[in-house]
């Protein structure tokens, strides 16, 4: 094997960094979110696209994609939160095969009382760190991950 297919130095510092990084970072945003509103980071992840999406529903298809989650995994996930009132599923009348999430009073409320401690959380332990040039590299070095990514993903 040559080494064209392997990481060199650089790139395989970079990404064991990153993989640490993101691991550290989202286990730090959930036990937050755990500790002091009983939501996982998952469950707030729905919970902010369902608020965000009109009349606060979302076609399951459309929620998964936005999740970048299978079916099955969202639709357990759902069960799971619907069990404590924080979504619901409504069927669609346009399509019988099709249903919508559905956000309720009490996962408003819950998302409403955890999304100013989680955004000082993700301020305290990422933003916080950076300097506004670092901050400026980062978006641009994300944007054009982004972009790499949406090109592949749309070649496949």
């Amino acid at each position: 094997m040559t080494d064209e297919h392997w990481l060199n130095e650089a790139q395989q510092s970079v990404w064991r960094d990153w993989l640490n990084a993101q691991a550290r970072l989202l286990a730090a945003l959930n036990r937050q979110l755990q500790t002091d509103h009983d939501l996982s980071l998952p469950d707030f992840e729905v919970l902010v696209h369902l608020s965000e999406a009109l009349d606060e529903k979302l076609r399951l298809s459309a929620l998964a994609e936005a999740l970048r989650w299978e079916q099955s995994r969202l639709s357990h996930h759902l069960t799971r939160m619907a069990k404590r009132n924080l979504v619901r599923r409504e069927p669609c009348p346009e399509d019988a095969r099709g249903s919508f999430a559905c956000l309720t009073p009490t996962g408003r409320a819950r998302l409403e009382a955890a999304a100013p401690g989680h955004a000082a959380t993700v301020r305290a332990l990422l933003f916080d760190a950076l300097s506004d040039t670092d901050l400026e590299a980062l978006g641009h070095a994300t944007r054009t991950l982004l972009t790499a990514l949406n090109r592949a993903e749309a070649a496949l």
